[in-house]
């Protein structure tokens, strides 16, 4: 058995999100599909954050077991072998699968798609100890979240348009008051069995060169929809629709009740995720999964 990281980005906007469901297109089925193609074996993929529908991942990762009968199957034969060069033909023969995947589902659709292209990418894939574990092994995530109040159209896809200025300094002194490690109820959908207690990182909203507002969101993990629940309060305080207190008043109640808004999925994107050395993927994903224990066995 070999355990298999691949790093990879997609377009989410025709997916329903990264988790496989049956009878959606999502990007862990598609995936999952292609290996199984390549392999003519089954297998799952784990990932490091799981996405929402219509969110997309510039920098995303995952992991796989392979079995030694898939691997065989997978190596290319005659000429150069070994575990890099199979990783590699594994790359470009997922996104040869991957792209003719999405060209006869956009044909079948009277859709346009450029010969070779596709909303799934893999970027590159290797062998890892078995110790690495795409979702506990990590140290952190960080998303960004674009906005612009000066909408053009090539930008629809990724970003929210919106029609009044936002006060970006307003915004800052918000956010700066969540930052550390809190109970982000009033900031998540509670997951049963999983705990709301995050360390929130950075959280600042700042100008891309082409004038697009984004917001740089990093944690050690995020629970659901978190991120475009900070967004959401942080934009009414920029409207003015709410004063720079607001979103600390969402932490403070801890309640669904008085729940912060979340911002629409599009303008989302995981930019990307940390891991330790490797000599530290182990101890991290079992203190990852202690904390998540100790956090969910009292309820919280």
């Amino acid at each position: 058995m070999r355990r298999l990281r691949l790093d990879l980005g997609y377009d989410g906007t025709d997916f329903r999100g990264w988790a496989a469901q049956p009878g959606l297109r999502t990007v862990q089925g598609e995936i999952e599909a292609a290996l199984a193609m390549a392999s003519r074996e089954e297998m799952a993929a784990t990932v490091a954050g799981r996405t929402d529908a219509g969110v997309h991942a510039r920098h995303q990762v995952c992991h796989v077991d392979i079995s030694e009968t898939a691997w065989e199957r997978l190596t290319p034969r005659g000429g150069e072998s070994g575990d890099e060069t199979t990783a590699a033909t594994i790359v470009r023969r997922l996104n040869k699968i991957l792209s003719g995947r999405y060209g006869e589902r956009a044909r079948g659709r009277d859709l346009p798609a450029a010969r070779g292209t596709c909303d799934v990418r893999i970027y590159s894939a290797a062998v890892v100890d078995p110790s690495f574990d795409a979702r506990f092994s990590a140290l952190g995530r960080s998303y960004a979240y674009r906005v612009s109040d000066r909408p053009e159209p090539l930008g629809r896809w990724d970003r929210l348009w919106v029609d009044e200025p936002l006060d970006e300094a307003a915004m800052n002194e918000a956010g700066a008051g969540l930052l550390g490690e809190h109970d982000f109820l009033g900031y998540c959908r509670p997951r049963e069995g999983a705990t709301t207690i995050r360390t929130l990182r950075k959280l600042r909203a700042e100008r891309d060169s082409d004038g697009t507002l984004v917001f740089r969101v990093e944690a050690d993990a995020f629970c659901h929809s978190m991120v475009r629940s900070l967004v959401g309060a942080l934009l009414l305080v920029g409207s003015g629709a709410r004063d720079t207190d607001y979103p600390a008043r969402i932490l403070r109640a801890r309640s669904r009740s008085e729940a912060a808004p979340i911002a629409p999925a599009h303008g989302l994107t995981l930019e990307g995720v940390d891991y330790p050395d490797p000599a530290e993927w182990g101890a991290r994903a079992r203190q990852a999964r202690a904390r998540r224990d100790a956090c969910c066995s009292d309820g919280s």
